[in-house]
């Protein structure tokens, strides 16, 4: 009898030590089992970098309307504006200056004057072949080659170094006074012109007591787009564009 008990006994211990193991390896499994999603599910990604040039391009941080360009400073070799607007004469100009300039024309016509745009974009062989023409003059009257070459620049833009091939200026004289000279600057045109131009963002390019910076000659008849605000600046303060684009840096 009392062997009995003590098998029983002893068979409930060790049942009871049985369950205890298995519920104690369940649970340790289950915590591994917890251990390792977490530690896959929070380790990082690898960053994404995203695709991008060795040699990113270099941002342009001129304004397109205030590109210098003078006889020191050429312009980019092959440029061409993104886009030409014909004129009813068959001159053209850069499009996103044309708006500016027909109102400047309407209303300079509606205040009874007689404007023409007789020069506008110039390719660089058309540029060429009008600073071969005044070398070829001054030739003839006995300057040297050198001498011709250096008085022509002071007057028509060496090949590259024209604003006429940005598309942007304009030549613009009174219909009854057609010669560039400086007596343009009296015409009704003119005088016009002068006080107004600005307003639609266009300057004098070359005025008569800048020739030392612009480094061209006094031109009453040559007219620069720059956008509005610049050209009341310049205008307001009597600079050229030089001196201007100095002012802003």
């Amino acid at each position: 009898m009392s062997l009995s008990k003590t098998s029983g006994s002893y068979r409930l211990r060790w049942s009871a030590i049985a369950v205890t193991a298995l519920l104690t390896a369940a649970f340790l499994c289950f915590l591994l089992a917890g251990f390792i999603w977490l530690t896959s599910s929070s380790s990082p990604a690898a960053p994404q970098t995203p695709d991008s040039p060795s040699n990113p391009a270099p941002t342009d941080t001129l304004d397109w309307r205030l590109t210098l360009v003078n006889p020191t400073t050429p312009m980019e070799a092959g440029y061409e504006p993104p886009q030409l607007t014909q004129l009813q004469n068959g001159q053209a100009v850069d499009s996103r200056c044309y708006a500016d300039l027909q109102q400047m024309m309407d209303d300079c016509r509606a205040a009874g004057c007689e404007p023409l745009i007789c020069s506008s974009y110039r390719t660089q062989e058309k540029q060429e072949s009008l600073f071969e023409q005044k070398v070829d003059s001054l030739l003839a009257e006995g300057y040297s080659q050198t001498q011709a070459e250096e008085i022509a620049g002071e007057n028509v833009a060496v090949p590259g170094t024209s604003e006429h091939q940005l598309g942007l200026a304009v030549d613009i004289v009174d219909v009854n006074q057609q010669v560039l000279e400086e007596e343009q600057e009296d015409t009704p045109t003119q005088q016009w012109l002068l006080a107004n131009s600005w307003k639609y963002g266009f300057i004098l390019r070359y005025p008569e007591n800048k020739s030392s910076i612009t480094g061209i000659t006094y031109e009453p008849w040559h007219y620069r787009y720059v956008g509005r605000q610049a050209a009341q600046e310049i205008y307001s303060q009597g600079i050229c564009l030089e001196e201007y684009l100095e002012s802003i840096k």
